[in-house]
């Protein structure tokens, strides 16, 4: 268990806001994290202390020599699990404050190295069985230069990918359904703005499915593996796969916004009932998780 802060710029450069010194009091003085989210009803609490976020990859079949690079580690929501099941784990991730957090909840293992600063100006040798990019990849445009920075971000992590690697990925999905229904972008807060091209930034975007097989293959993937968790990655009930669907009898659960308001233009598990009819699910689905190899 180390901090390495031998590339923080001195200023963090994500955050959440107030909230997050409220989060390292609570998992330096708590244990009981369902008791505190039974208390508080804050977005950001639920988010980055749910016990739900472990379903987006626990059972996933990681082996106890293998090593993974977790990049955007945030307040460490997944970093515990990671180290119960591989090797070794190094976080990247942009905010020292967040670290602090990590290291706090995360205390009891002693196989992981959280380094501060921005991956693109770091120095790291070492190659990993794993990379994961959980909501991290739709931010390149902000911290990745070139004309393409989502296509120059993956192709540049690759280099820390051994030649049997993977890079496993969650995203939202541009297309999906709880967007046409109303629920607002998850990063911009505007209805309808990934389905219309993200016309209000150049910072953030996500992608439709053909959008991101496209640039994975692009950056050198050319074997990706569509798994669909719903209602979306950072909350997931349940996880559907290419092999696996969900059929026009599933109840596909209403996709919840905790931290806004949202309208309800229809019933959304009635759609996905005709979607899956007309074998459409996987374009309208929420959210992508996706594992990637050359």
């Amino acid at each position: 268990m180390k901090l390495n802060l031998n590339y923080y710029s001195g200023k963090d450069q994500y955050s959440d806001g107030l909230i997050e010194n409220d989060l390292l009091k609570i998992v330096k003085n708590e244990t009981d994290f369902d008791k505190v989210l039974s208390q508080d009803n804050r977005w950001p609490i639920l988010y980055h202390l749910s016990s739900i976020r472990n379903n987006i990859i626990n059972w996933y079949p990681f082996s106890k020599n293998e090593t993974l690079l977790e990049i955007g580690g945030g307040c460490g929501a997944l970093t515990g699990l990671f180290c119960q099941k591989l090797q070794s784990v190094k976080v990247i991730e942009l905010s020292k404050l967040r670290s602090q957090i990590n290291l706090e909840r995360n205390r009891q293992y002693q196989n992981f190295e959280i380094l501060v600063g921005n991956l693109n100006d770091m120095e790291i040798t070492e190659k990993f069985d794993y990379i994961t990019l959980i909501g991290v990849l739709e931010y390149a445009g902000n911290f990745t230069k070139g004309k393409d920075p989502y296509l120059e971000f993956l192709k540049n992590i690759k280099h820390y990918l051994k030649p049997t690697g993977k890079l496993i990925i969650a995203i939202e999905n541009k297309f999906g359904l709880k967007y046409f229904a109303g629920a607002k972008e998850d990063h911009t807060g505007i209805e309808f703005d990934g389905i219309t091209g993200y016309k209000h930034t150049s910072k953030v975007k996500t992608f439709g499915k053909v959008e991101l097989e496209n640039l994975l293959t692009s950056s050198g993937y050319s074997k990706q593996d569509f798994f669909y968790p719903h209602p979306d990655y950072k909350l997931p009930l349940e996880i559907y796969s290419s092999n696996y669907l969900p059929s026009e009898h599933s109840n596909l659960a209403v996709s919840p916004n905790f931290d806004s308001s949202r309208y309800h233009l229809f019933d959304e598990t009635s759609a996905y009932k005709e979607i899956i009819k007309n074998s459409q699910y996987e374009f309208f689905a929420n959210s992508f998780l996706v594992i990637c190899e050359e």
